[in-house]
């Protein structure tokens, strides 16, 4: 019986938007960072990486950043086997930077202008509050939608347990 290796992003969407599912090898994507930097995410196999997808005008985003912010980046920064990139949909640099200030988050931002980036991880009309863990292997681990305590607990659980191998 042959394995059928399905495409990451070729996925009928799940019940919250996401068209990837833990499990597939991430999709390739080359980002921008707010400094101008390029950032292809197949130049970072070998680290574990949290893309978080986020925009000013998203509430539950500005709720759950700190979190991020303490309970992630902080305890993580330093460790060079570890990526964290919050992914800003449809917004200018002029919008980010105040956004990022107002909410007191230090991890790097990208811009996904045309929220490209997002739709090769869930439908583009879906909502925005997601974060998706990868593996060193590039593979999908854990995906999370909305800010729910439980399932936050599980990310930063699975993240320390991760880069604890």
């Amino acid at each position: 019986s042959k394995v059928a290796i399905v495409e990451a992003g070729t996925h009928a969407p799940d019940s919250v938007g996401y068209i990837v599912r833990v499990g597939d090898i991430a999709p390739e994507m080359e980002f921008e960072l707010t400094d101008g930097q390029k950032v292809k995410l197949s130049d970072l196999r070998g680290k574990v990486v949290m893309l978080q997808f986020t925009a000013s005008w998203c509430g539950v985003c500005r709720k759950e950043m700190p979190f991020i912010e303490s309970d992630i980046w902080q305890k993580h920064k330093e460790n060079k086997d570890f990526v964290l990139v919050g992914i800003d949909r449809e917004e200018t640099l002029e919008e980010i930077l105040p956004f990022i200030e107002g909410v007191g988050t230090t991890y790097p931002i990208a811009m996904d202008t045309n929220a490209d980036v997002f739709a090769k991880y869930a439908l583009r009309e879906s909502g925005i509050t997601r974060n998706v863990l990868i593996d060193r292997d590039g593979r999908i681990v854990m995906l999370t939608r909305l800010f729910k305590e439980d399932e936050f607990a599980s990310l930063v659980e699975k993240i320390n347990a991760m880069l604890a191998e």
